[in-house]
């Protein structure tokens, strides 16, 4: 791989010790994939963030290098594993909230933003058509590719801090044209309903792995593509899809020859029921990704003027810190049936200590919560979730 001179010498540690790591990190994986050079990024968005995911080793790591790292370009972090003033309430113990905060502090000493969320691209890090990027999280990295139309590869943790700290990441990849072209073709029903969009994504991903697919038959707002995005790098782990009409630059894209798949209702009640593997929940967590201002306030209008039953589960309604800025009101009312929580979500927070089975509507959170917390699941939409609180 070709280095510049500039890059030459913070290999050698000419401009510290943290870049000098960074850029051993990321000359590493230029080499494993055959990379051609480093090229500058616009932004970086890093996973890594919860205690819970990357225990003392991942703190170490992070304590030993960010007093003499910095990041170069904006850089934005994944959730958390608790709500970074509400932990108590979540019921989170003292230990595991003082080793989240050294993290979320460490990350802060290299200049990292801290307002922690999946969905970066809805509250100011939200890359232009064209700009390559090092973004970490799958589902955001996904929406990245195929709605923004800006260039990232499916990062680690530490690659993207790597290329943050440097300001460049590896061309190789989706970074290149020959590689963001659709694979496959898929056929599906139209879906409006957003969990069915969510089970559509893990549908695909289940069944096409890492392919490129470009969808014909559905037009999915921005929170259907974010669902889908999640759900299809969950189940399988695609980087990069094309919507028809959605998609910036697909009308371009030469579709001849491509094996269709089509995908109907009855793949969408399969997928369900695969994932539901409980039936009483006692936690209903919402917003995996984060939600949405638009979906706090559809959550808000559905349950506005309605009573909380009594004795009923736990609810989480997970979204960024800035959303809930946005949505005082909206809060307000959504407070009155559960926790509106900033920082975290349901797959990294340690809900195992408190919970056995949790209902929610993302595909996403269904296909982690058993292994990564140990949870029986309940998949339902938002319908069907809220007539359990209210």
């Amino acid at each position: 791989m070709h280095l510049t001179r500039d890059e030459e010498l913070a290999l050698a540690g000419e401009n510290g010790p943290g870049l000098q790591r960074a850029m051993e990190l990321l000359v590493a994986l230029g080499r494993i994939y055959d990379a051609e050079r480093l090229v500058p990024i616009a932004s970086a968005h890093l996973s890594g963030v919860s205690y819970k995911t990357i225990g003392d080793g991942g703190l170490d790591f992070l304590e030993e290098i960010s007093p003499t790292a910095k990041v170069t370009v904006p850089t934005t972090l994944n959730p958390a594993g608790m709500d970074l003033d509400r932990w108590r309430e979540m019921g989170v113990d003292e230990e595991f909230a003082a080793k989240q905060t050294a993290i979320i502090r460490a990350y802060g000493r290299m200049g990292v933003q801290t307002n922690c969320t999946c969905t970066p691209y809805l509250t100011g890090n939200s890359p232009k058509q064209g700009e390559a990027v090092a973004w970490a999280e799958s589902s955001a990295l996904s929406f990245v590719n195929s709605v923004l139309g800006a260039r990232t590869n499916r990062e680690g943790g530490p690659g993207a801090l790597a290329a943050a700290i440097v300001g460049k990441t590896p061309l190789y990849g989706l970074h290149l044209e020959e590689n963001r072209r659709p694979t496959v073709v898929v056929e599906a029903e139209t879906f409006d309903e957003i969990t069915d969009l969510s089970l559509l994504g893990h549908a695909v991903g289940t069944k096409l792995g890492s392919a490129v697919p470009y969808f014909k038959g559905i037009r999915p707002d921005c929170n259907g593509l974010k669902t889908m995005a999640a759900a299809m790098a969950a189940a399988g782990s695609v980087a990069m899809f094309h919507v028809e009409g959605v998609t910036p630059g697909n009308k371009e894209q030469d579709l001849k020859g491509l094996e269709r798949v089509g995908f109907e209702r009855e793949d969408i009640s399969r997928a369900r029921d695969t994932l539901t593997t409980g039936r009483e929940p006692d936690l209903i967590a919402l917003g995996c990704p984060h939600l949405s201002q638009m979906e706090m306030k559809m959550l808000a209008s559905m349950l506005d003027g309605k009573r909380p039953r009594k004795d009923g589960p736990e609810v989480w309604f997970c979204t960024s810190r800035t959303v809930r800025t946005w949505c005082p009101k909206e809060t307000a009312v959504l407070e009155r049936f559960g926790k509106v929580v900033c920082d975290t979500c349901m797959i990294v927070a340690p809900i195992e200590n408190q919970h056995r089975c949790t209902a929610t509507n993302s595909a996403k959170a269904c296909t982690y919560l058993p292994s990564l917390c140990s949870q029986k699941v309940v998949c339902g939409s938002y319908a069907e979730l809220l007539r359990l609180i209210a």
